[in-house]
Order: C-alpha cells, then structure tokens, then sequence
C-alpha cells in the first residue's frame, strides 16, 4: 500500500507541475482572493483519485475538464469518481476549461457560494 501513496505523490507532483492553462489561471485567482477559513491544495491525492483542487477542512473538490470529459467512457468515470468523492463526504464543483476561459466571475462566484455554504455547514455541525 506504501508503493501507491507514494506513486500518487508522485504524481499529483507531476500534476503540479504541468497545469493546465486553465488550472493555473483558475489558481492564481483563487489565491489571490483567499476567503477567510480555507486552504485549497492542487492535485491532491484523495482515495484513489488526484483532484484537481481541495479543501480537506471544507471537503470541497473542484475539477476543470477538459473536452475530454465530454467522451462517454470519461463521462461515465467522472460519475464514478464523484460517487466516491460524495460518499466520504465532498461536494464536487466541475468547470470546463471555458467557463474558466470566458466566464471566470461566475466560476469564482460559484466557489465562494460553495466555500460559504460548507463553511456555514461546518459552523452549525
């Protein structure tokens, strides 16, 4: 079990390092616009899975497809993916690249309302 926690390391460091234009367009603002309360980490070893972006305190993942995830067989993966991700208890946020690309506002909009709302869930359980 040692071995694959060291491959995911691994990899989601290599991950890290080769962002995709939109990843690391979406990060810059994300950091540049920290809400008070939460730390994201990219490509973040999760079970199985690395996700793009997390929150371990908030248990909120963000991911930004490619058009790739538009073909069924990674359609049907992501669900798979996302059933996991939700029954340990994370709300999964996806952005395709051009919503990152052309509607960044609302994207940020739509994470800052999921930061709230996880944070206000955190404050009340």
């Amino acid at each position: 079990m040692a071995g694959i926690e060291k491959f995911k390391r691994l990899k989601a460091n290599q991950l890290r390092a080769t962002q995709t234009d939109w990843e690391r367009k979406l990060w810059r603002h994300m950091e540049k616009t920290p809400v008070d309360g939460t730390h994201f980490r990219r490509q973040v070893p999760l079970g199985p899975y690395i996700v793009d972006f997390a929150s371990h305190r908030l248990k909120l993942v963000i991911e930004i497809d490619g058009a790739q995830h538009g073909h069924p067989a990674h359609t049907k993966a992501d669900l798979e993916r996302d059933r996991w991700l939700e029954s340990e208890g994370y709300r999964v946020l996806r952005f395709w690249n051009d919503d990152v690309r052309f509607e960044l506002n609302a994207v940020l909009d739509t994470i800052f309302a999921a930061v709230e709302e996880r944070r206000s869930m955190l404050r009340k359980g």
